[in-house]
């Protein structure tokens, strides 16, 4: 191994220290500070090989990262993923659509976001929120089904 390919693999190491990264990410980096294809292809193979390295890890953990903590929708998820640089082959591995599971998050952030926009007047209260969600990645038809029960229920509570 040549000196050069040892820093790159130390330099590759210090990154993945900080965030998992998907190997376009990595790549990029170690283009962008300057070191040879050989090198950057060393570096990445031995990462993989100690499995420092793993798209579909990472694409797992992104997933629960994007549902979890931000709360986003499929569509956003995916998007998400996707700029973080991951293949569409991947991607597609980690994601299976679940209604029921996205319906009950956007539950979740419905009744969240409500809190902020409750001081609005009611037209321009719904489009927020719907502009807010569909940002998120929520599909129109799955919002307004939410919408729709959530009115229901207020109405079986009355």
């Amino acid at each position: 191994m040549t000196a050069s390919a040892a820093k790159a693999r130390t330099y590759a190491l210090m990154l993945l220290r900080y965030r998992g990264r998907s190997e376009k990410e990595l790549r990029d980096r170690l283009t962008k500070k300057g070191y040879q294809r050989e090198d950057i292809d060393a570096a990445v193979m031995y990462l993989k090989e100690c499995g420092f390295l793993d798209d579909r890890a990472l694409a797992e953990n992104l997933k629960h990262q994007a549902v979890s903590g931000k709360l986003l929708g499929f569509a956003g998820t995916r998007s998400f993923m996707q700029q973080r640089g991951l293949p569409r082959d991947i991607i597609d591995e980690a994601m299976q659509y679940d209604e029921g599971a996205e319906l009950v998050a956007l539950e979740k952030l419905i009744d969240k976001k409500l809190r902020t926009v409750e001081k609005y007047p009611e037209p321009k209260r719904t489009r927020s929120l719907i502009g807010f969600l569909m940002r998120k990645g929520y599909s129109l038809h799955l919002i307004r089904k939410a919408l729709n029960n959530r009115s229901a229920d207020e109405e079986m509570e009355a």
